[in-house]
């Protein structure tokens, strides 16, 4: 136990270590209501005007993880890097003590260790989001033709979400648009089509849709 403590407060464990204990509480927080998980799928987004997605919207786009809570893919990806990071320090780090080399080492390690993570994650999830896509709900892909309100900072062609009033709570859906330019928050779209491999829909302005 004590060696296990160790490594895992040790770096580059410890980095990971953290990352999955943010990432717990968040879970707890959102168990309770306290936060709404959906919150985090806006911030990956990009807040700059039309301009692609960069840093952790690109990576989760080119392997595959578009349209997966993003709580679930950092959760996943944080808890396989751990395990890799874990293995290396046990297997190898631990030999070297305090010498010059556990640093630089322990710096490959990390970087080894969060690839693994986003390959693992992209792996192990790419079934599940077309299950989930598979099992949109009819009554969501039925808002066709719906006006929505873009919540997200952007809509790009590879993502963004936007909210449509359904009379009850709302619906929280992932959109896209071809538009250059995009959309930004606060712009009023209609929902065009629905995407089932990225499980979204492609939006246009509502101007744009009644012709003004």
């Amino acid at each position: 136990m004590e060696e296990f403590l160790r490594i895992a407060l040790s770096f580059p464990t410890v980095v990971f270590s953290l990352a999955l204990g943010v990432m717990v509480a968040l879970w707890l927080l959102a168990a309770l209501g306290i936060f709404q998980s959906e919150a985090l799928d806006g911030w990956a987004l990009p807040d700059i005007d039309g301009m692609e997605p960069q840093g952790l919207t690109a990576v989760m786009m080119k392997f595959g993880l578009g349209g997966l809570p993003l709580m679930l893919v950092l959760t996943l990806l944080a808890f396989i890097a751990w395990l890799v990071s874990y293995f290396a320090d046990y297997l190898l780090l631990r030999h070297l003590g305090s010498t010059l080399l556990r640093f630089p080492l322990g710096a490959v390690v990390l970087l080894v260790a969060f690839v693994a993570g986003v390959l693992g994650a992209g792996q192990a999830l790419r079934p599940i989001r077309h299950f989930l896509a598979r099992l949109a709900p009819q009554a969501q892909r039925s808002v066709i033709g719906m006006a929505a309100t873009v919540r997200s900072p952007a809509v790009t062609a590879t993502g963004g979400q936007a909210t449509v009033e359904d009379g009850g709570a709302g619906l929280i859906l992932q959109v896209r648009s071809d538009r250059e330019g995009g959309f930004h928050r606060g712009d009023r779209v209609v929902l065009l089509e629905y995407l089932e491999p990225d499980n979204a829909y492609r939006v246009v302005g509502e101007d744009e849709f009644h012709g003004r």
